[in-house]
């Protein structure tokens, strides 16, 4: 590790460690694997999960802080980025220096050790965007950022693995709740409802645009609330959420002082064989071709209160998926995390059509980055 301070604070022994496990093989695991075996969490099978995490786990976290230190542009130096890279290397420590998982009691102090590292980590969104801030503010002005392809597929790789570090944790630590909600496996609905979902995503974002502008257009959902499908809720709810709050806001300020009534956002879920699909449609007057690509990168953002060096950084997800203008590429990272995709399709002069797509297979790979 080139940069001083990991150095510093961090001995040789264990930097070494970390480029040795940094080398491993990840091993990826689907949503059905994870329904299955967390279907019925015995004390044996909790056991061969913590031992799976005390193994997976510092091969994910040390790929990253690897990277985080090895980033172009000097990206690395930036104090911002350093902070989280940190909290990568400590959460690396705290996994190695855990002993050998030998029976139900070391697996529980694992658990608590594991839920504590998620926390520690609740930050990185808000705090890598404050980092990518500092680089930009310090770059030519004339540099077209959706440019800087190597920035944006490390962001791609680092938020995708960090996906799949939570989904991980956050699976191990709810299947030691007792009583779970009837077709609750750990994060896992096994019967969601997209539509009941998509309804709940969307009366919160409307509650957002109501407490921003005084007002809201209407949200229409179609399809069949009765149909189901494996799958996580929380990232449905989030990917929803983000897309309905960008279409209200397009209407919202594109009817604002017109005396026409404002359109309401669609929603429509299609059943499909393969792919679950949820289209979110809006009359916001669209995006101009050439902001297409932009859309999809993290140096770019319409947000008006883009993070700085003194905000209060809320510890939910949730909020901080708000005002980096991260929402729609980790949203994207989201539906790709169990083999879908988000496609968003723009007329200009009329309106967008994000299509969410699902896959309800439940057997395709995490995608390892």
């Amino acid at each position: 590790m080139a940069a001083k301070k990991a150095c510093e604070s961090f001995s040789k022994s264990l930097i070494e460690d970390v480029h040795k496990w940094g080398c491993m093989k990840q091993t990826g695991v689907s949503l059905r694997y994870m329904m299955e075996f967390g279907s019925k969490p015995t004390d044996r099978n909790l056991l061969i999960s913590g031992q799976f995490l005390h193994k997976e786990l510092p091969i994910r976290i040390a790929r990253r802080a690897i990277e985080l230190d090895t980033l172009p542009y000097g990206l690395s130096e930036k104090r911002a980025i350093l902070k989280v890279r940190d909290w990568y290397l400590d959460s690396f420590r705290d996994l190695r220096s855990f002993p050998e998982i030998k029976d139900i009691n070391d697996e529980k102090e694992f658990t608590q050790m594991i839920k504590a590292i998620k926390v520690r980590h609740n930050n990185v969104v808000p705090t890598m965007a404050l980092g990518v801030q500092q680089l930009k503010k310090g770059m030519d002005p004339k540099i077209v950022y959706e440019d800087l392809d190597e920035i944006h597929q490390f962001l791609d790789r680092f938020y995708l693995s960090r996906i799949g570090i939570r989904m991980l944790i956050g699976q191990h630590v709810e299947l030691h709740k007792p009583n779970p909600a009837p077709h609750v496996v750990g994060y896992i609905h096994t019967k969601m409802s997209p539509v009941e979902v998509a309804k709940n995503a969307s009366e919160a974002a409307r509650a957002i645009c109501l407490r921003e502008y005084g007002s809201a257009p209407d949200i229409n959902i179609y399809g069949d609330p009765s149909f189901t499908f494996p799958y996580v809720p929380t990232h449905l709810q989030l990917m929803v959420f983000e897309l309905v709050k960008n279409s209200l806001r397009a209407v919202q300020e594109r009817f604002m002082y017109s005396d026409k009534v404002a359109p309401p956002v669609r929603i429509i879920v299609a059943e499909g064989i393969e792919d679950v699909t949820i289209k979110i449609s809006d009359e916001g007057g669209g995006i101009k071709r050439s902001g297409l690509p932009k859309i999809f990168t993290y140096l770019y953002s319409t947000a008006k209160n883009p993070v700085d060096e003194h905000t209060d950084l809320g510890t939910d997800d949730r909020i901080t998926m708000a005002g980096y203008g991260y929402g729609i590429p980790i949203s994207r990272l989201y539906a790709k995390y169990f083999g879908g995709d988000l496609q968003v399709i723009s007329m200009e002069g009329y309106g967008t059509d994000a299509y969410l797509h699902l896959s309800r297979l439940g057997d395709s790979q995490e995608p390892l980055p």
